[in-house]
C-alpha cells in the first residue's frame, strides 16, 4: 500500500487556525476538504435542519406533493411500490407512514427477486394490484427508465408519480410525474448538492412539499407532523446507499443519526437490540453499514423486503421482537452463503484475472441475492472495481461495486452493447448480462476500467490526513473531531500518520485474526490499538515504526476509552 499527502502550506493552516479557533490539526483537516471560510467550516461542522432549501426547487416536485394532497383530501387508494433495498425499504417505510398520519391506508409491495427481478416489473405490478386497482400509484427508488411499465398503469386510468435518484439511460420518463434530480425538469438544472439525494431523501424532501401545501389550508394532520421526527429512516438509507455525505445529505444523515439513538420505532428499536447497537449510544455509519444495513437487507436477498417494511412499521412490540430476531438469522444464512462465494471469487481471481483492472465474475453456482456484499469486498480486497454475477436463468445478472475516482456508471455506458440492463449510482450498479455476451463483457469491462484510470490501480493508495505526535493525540483532539462526523462518501474518516513509534512489547494477537498493541508517547502517556484482522502482519518491538491510524472511542462497561484503530503500518522513515 503506498500513502500519499499532501498537506496545505504551512502559513495558510497556521491562518486558518487563528482566526477559526481550530487547533491546527483541525484546521489542516478542513483546508483538505476544501473549507476555507471559517464562517462555512462552522456551517459544515454544524449544519442545521433550518438550512435545508425549499423542496419545490427539486424539479416536478410540487406537482408530485399536488397530487399526493390530491389523494390525502380525497382519501384515494394508494400503493407504494419501493425497491428491496436499505433506500427503498426506508423510503417505502416513511411514505407509507406519513400517508397513514393523513388517514390513507395505503398498501405497499416490495419486489421479490427471485419472482420480480430489479424495479417496476410486470410481474410485480400485477402483483401489487390484485388487492385492488388504485387511483395512485407510487414508485421508489427505481422506474426511472420503465417507460413501458409506467405506459402500461396509466392505460388502465392509474396515475404514476415516481420518485428515483438512479441516472437515466434512454431520455426522461415522458408519463407520470417523475422526481429526479439527475433527470433535469421544467426548473432546470438542479444544485449539485441536491443531485447527492438518495431516495429517501428525495421522499422526504416530497413529504416536506406535501405538509408545507396542506399548512397552508390549516389542515391540523400537516401542523402536527413534526417531519424531524422521520429523520431516522432518512440517515438509514442516505448511508447505507453509498451517497456523498455532504451537502443536505450530512445535514439529515446528522441529525438522523441522533434521532436514531433514541428513536421510538419499536421495529428499529428491536433492530437494533439484535444487531447489537445499544440505544442511547452514538450510532455511527458503521452502526449502519455493517449491523443494521445488512439485516434489512437480508430479507430482500433471500426471501422478501416486505417484512424489513413491515417490521419498521409495526408498532407491535412482540411482533418487532420476532421480525427482527427472523432478519438476524437470514443475516447469518446471508453471511454463509457470502464467505463461500468470496472464497470462490478469490481462487477465480488468483488463478484467470489478477491482471485485469476491472474484474467480473461470474458462477452458476451463485445466489444473486447476495453477489453485492461479495463484490465490495472483491474491489476492497483488490482495489479494483468488480462485477459479480450470479445464475438467473438466461441472464449472469449480480451487482458491482467501485474504488475511489472510478465511476461505474460512466465505465458500464462504454460496456452497454454487451449488457441486457444495468443501472445505479458511481460506485454501485445492478447488471444483467446473457450469458453468451459474458466473455465479451468481461473483456470490455476491463478495457473500459484501464481507459477510465489512465494508470494501474492495483497498487491501493492510503491518503494520511495529517500527521500527528503522540502527544497531540488526546481528548482535546477527539471532541474537534467528533464535530467533524458522520464520515462516509465525500466526507472520509481522517487516517493519521505517526511516525517513529516503537513498541517495548511484541503486540498481543488474539483469535488467530486481530493484534493490541500500547506505546509511550513522548510525555510519558501510554496509547492503546487494535488491528483488525491483521494477525499476519504483526508490527515488530523495539524497532521504530510508522502507523496509520484512525481514532475512535471504545465503549466498554459504561467507560468511553480513547482507542487507536491501525490501518497499516512501514518501518520508519523518520530520521
Amino acid at each position: 500500500m503506498r500513502w500519499t499527502y499532501t498537506p496545505p502550506s504551512a502559513e495558510e493552516v497556521e491562518a486558518f487556525s487563528q482566526n477559526a479557533k481550530f487547533s491546527r490539526v483541525m484546521a489542516e483537516l478542513l483546508l483538505r476538504n476544501g473549507h476555507r471560510d471559517p464562517v462555512l467550516a462552522e456551517t459544515f461542522l454544524e449544519p442545521t435542519l433550518a438550512s435545508l432549501g425549499d423542496p419545490f426547487i427539486l424539479p416536478n416536485l410540487e406537482a408530485a406533493a399536488s397530487r399526493l394532497r390530491q389523494a390525502v383530501l380525497g382519501n384515494e387508494a394508494v400503493v407504494v411500490l419501493g425497491d428491496y433495498d436499505v433506500d427503498g425499504v426506508s423510503s417505502t417505510t416513511l411514505l407509507v407512514g406519513i400517508l397513514r398520519r393523513f388517514g390513507l391506508s395505503p398498501r405497499f409491495v416490495v419486489p421479490r427477486r427471485a419472482e420480480d427481478g430489479y424495479g417496476l416489473s410486470r410481474s410485480a405490478i400485477d402483483r401489487a394490484l390484485e388487492g385492488g386497482k388504485p387511483q395512485l400509484f407510487v414508485v421508489l427508488d427505481c422506474g426511472t427508465n420503465s417507460f413501458d411499465e409506467v405506459a402500461y398503469l396509466i392505460e388502465q386510468n392509474i396515475d404514476v408519480v415516481v420518485v428515483d435518484h438512479h441516472r437515466s439511460k434512454e431520455g426522461t420518463l415522458k408519463q407520470g410525474i417523475l422526481v429526479n434530480p439527475h433527470v433535469d425538469g421544467e426548473t432546470g438544472a438542479v444544485q449539485e448538492e441536491l443531485r447527492n439525494l438518495c431516495t429517501v431523501g428525495l421522499v422526504f424532501k416530497l413529504a416536506h412539499g406535501l405538509i408545507k401545501q396542506l399548512r397552508q389550508e390549516n389542515h391540523p394532520v400537516a401542523l402536527d407532523i413534526k417531519l424531524r421526527d422521520e429523520l431516522d429512516l432518512v440517515a438509514l438509507g442516505t448511508v447505507a446507499d453509498l451517497v456523498p455525505l455532504l451537502g443536505e445529505n450530512r445535514t439529515l444523515a446528522k441529525h438522523g443519526l441522533r434521532i436514531l439513538q433514541n428513536t421510538s420505532r419499536p421495529g428499529l428499536k428491536a433492530l437494533m437490540s439484535v444487531a447489537g447497537v445499544r440505544e442511547g449510544q452514538d450510532i455511527t455509519p458503521v452502526d449502519i453499514s455493517f449491523r443494521l444495513g445488512p439485516r434489512i437487507n437480508a430479507s430482500g436477498r433471500l426471501a422478501d423486503a416486505a417484512l424489513s417494511v413491515e417490521l419498521m412499521l409495526s408498532a407491535d412490540a412482540r411482533f418487532s421482537a420476532e421480525t427482527a430476531r427472523q432478519l438476524n438469522e437470514f443475516n447469518r444464512e446471508r453471511q454463509d452463503i457470502e464467505r463461500l462465494i468470496t472464497e470462490d471469487a478469490d481462487r477465480m481471481i488468483e488463478s484467470s484475472y489478477a491482471d485485469d483492472q476491472g474484474i467480473v465474475l461470474y458462477s452458476e453456482d451463485w445466489h444473486p441475492g447476495v453477489v453485492g456484499i461479495v463484490a465490495g469486498r472483491v474491489s476492497r480486497k483488490y482495489n479494483r472495481p468488480c462485477i459479480v454475477l450470479g445464475n438467473d436463468g438466461e441472464l449472469a445478472k449480480g451487482s458491482g461495486r467501485s474504488v475511489n475516482r472510478i465511476n461505474l456508471v460512466e465505465v458500464l455506458a462504454t460496456c452497454s452493447e454487451h449488457l441486457d440492463s444495468w443501472g445505479g449510482h458511481p460506485m454501485a450498479v445492478g447488471v444483467a448480462v446473457k450469458k453468451e455476451h459474458l466473455a465479451a463483457f468481461r473483456i470490455r469491462f476491463a478495457e473500459a476500467v484501464r481507459e477510465y484510470a489512465g494508470s494501474d490501480i492495483a497498487e491501493a493508495e492510503l491518503e494520511i490526513a495529517a500527521w500527528l505526535s503522540p502527544d497531540m493525540i488526546g481528548e482535546a483532539l477527539m471532541m474537534e473531531l467528533d464535530a467533524l462526523h458522520p464520515f462516509g462518501q465525500g466526507n472520509p474518516e481522517p487516517v493519521f500518520g505517526i511516525r517513529g513509534v516503537v513498541f517495548r512489547q511484541s503486540p498481543d494477537v488474539f483469535k488467530d485474526l486481530h493484534f493490541r498493541f500500547w506505546f509511550d508517547g513522548d510525555n510519558g502517556r501510554r496509547l492503546h490499538g487494535v488491528a483488525w484482522k491483521m494477525a499476519d502482519r504483526v508490527p515488530p518491538a523495539r524497532e521504530p515504526v510508522d502507523l496509520a491510524v484512525k481514532l475512535t472511542w471504545n465503549h466498554f462497561n459504561g467507560r468511553k476509552l480513547l482507542q487507536l484503530e491501525l490501518i497499516d503500518w512501514r518501518p520508519s522513515t523518520k530520521s
